[in-house]
């Protein structure tokens, strides 16, 4: 691909500044775009997808760079790079060529195995798609992807009932549909995920892990504004942003629950139809449209994922009522947080599985990769 010179000089100094802050890639690259006005929406386009097809590819690309290291290099390099003409080089090692950090894709195959990995691996470095879940408060799926039709590349998702996948990217955020709240941003499986909240109307609910709301928001249809749903979060700006967007979509039985509300709190403990455990996680089944995450990872990293989550389950499952169901769920495409957990809350907690757990796994042009599994109480 060939870069224009100014687009180019725009790279390398976001490339170069983001290497020495803390932000994820993500929002960096936002801020940049907002402190550079100037640059018009077709080179933001070029220049962030550039940046993280670059960041996606940098373990093989830095195999192909002279030593040591740059930015400037590895831009170089991109210019001519095909990832394909490298995949059967046995002299480079599978991970490289993959461009995953060992650690990461080890874990990767110990769980999938060898033929699939190589298979996740290459759909986590491509482009990820943009699907939005339809507001069953506000609006239907059909009558939303009918206005839509003349004006975008639109397409129904194969399983999620409120799914409609974006074939080419637009500014959803300045469409009115979104300001009316019509729709929300949401992967496919992410909304299949929340759909194994089957609550109905009065019952009572917790979001545990909400952050700004997203599964809360694609379950909540189903309760019709009655009974009540809890968000609660560690994060008070998550908090905040789940209150605008409760606001937009037009549910009105919500309530959000700081974590620092300890009277509160104590109120709810057993008295929860349905709690929702949305774990932090590796994000690994995320990961094309976090890419920069995977060069942070380390063993260090899954241990400490591992054990935050045993602690959270826990307390999460003291707001369950003894005739309730909770949701463990993920991001992830590891047994370490999905399988070995699932055995390793029933075994702790006398839980036993409602159905099969349920997961998806990242599809090149399709869904990203979840995990989910429902518990009550053996009886």
């Amino acid at each position: 691909m060939t870069t224009l010179p100014y687009r180019e000089h725009h790279i390398l100094q976001i490339l170069e500044s983001y290497e020495q802050q803390h932000l994820p890639l993500d929002l960096f690259i936002s801020k940049w775009f907002r402190a550079n006005k100037a640059l018009g929406s077709k080179d933001r386009g070029v220049i962030a997808e550039t940046i993280y097809t670059l960041i996606r590819w940098m373990g093989l690309i830095d195999h192909l760079c002279e030593k040591p290291v740059t930015w400037k290099q590895r831009l170089a390099v991109f210019e001519n790079f095909h990832y394909a003409d490298h995949l059967d080089k046995k002299e480079i090692p599978q991970h490289v060529r993959l461009s995953f950090p060992k650690v990461l894709y080890e874990l990767i195959v110990n769980t999938h195995g060898e033929a699939k990995a190589h298979e996740l691996c290459l759909i986590s470095n491509t482009i990820a798609p943009t699907t939005v879940r339809a507001n069953a408060m506000k609006i239907g799926r059909n009558e939303l992807l009918n206005r839509w039709k003349d004006a975008y590349s639109v397409k129904s998702c194969k399983h999620a009932a409120n799914g409609i996948t974006f074939i080419k990217k637009i500014n959803l955020f300045g469409l009115p549909e979104f300001k009316e709240g019509c729709f929300e941003v949401q992967d496919e499986g992410s909304q299949l995920l929340a759909e194994l909240v089957a609550a109905e109307p009065g019952q009572q609910v917790m979001d545990y892990c909400s952050g700004s709301g997203g599964k809360t928001l694609a379950f909540a249809p189903l309760m019709g504004n009655k009974g009540q749903i809890f968000l609660h979060d560690i994060r008070p700006h998550a908090l905040e942003e789940a209150r605008k967007r409760l606001r937009r979509a037009g549910i009105q039985n919500a309530q959000i629950i700081k974590s620092d509300n300890e009277v509160n709190l104590k109120k709810l403990k057993k008295k929860m139809d349905w709690v929702l455990v949305d774990a932090p996680c590796t994000g690994t089944g995320t990961m094309r449209r976090n890419p920069d995450m995977k060069w942070s990872f380390t063993a260090e990293t899954l241990t400490r994922l591992v054990g935050q989550q045993r602690t959270i389950f826990e307390k999460a499952l003291s707001f369950m009522h003894p005739k309730g169901k909770i949701i463990y769920g993920t991001c992830s495409l590891l047994k370490e947080e999905n399988e070995e957990q699932i055995a390793h809350f029933m075994k702790t907690y006398k839980l036993k599985l409602v159905g099969e757990p349920f997961q998806t796994l990242p599809t090149e042009g399709g869904m990203d990769g979840f995990y989910g599994a429902v518990f009550e109480y053996q009886q």
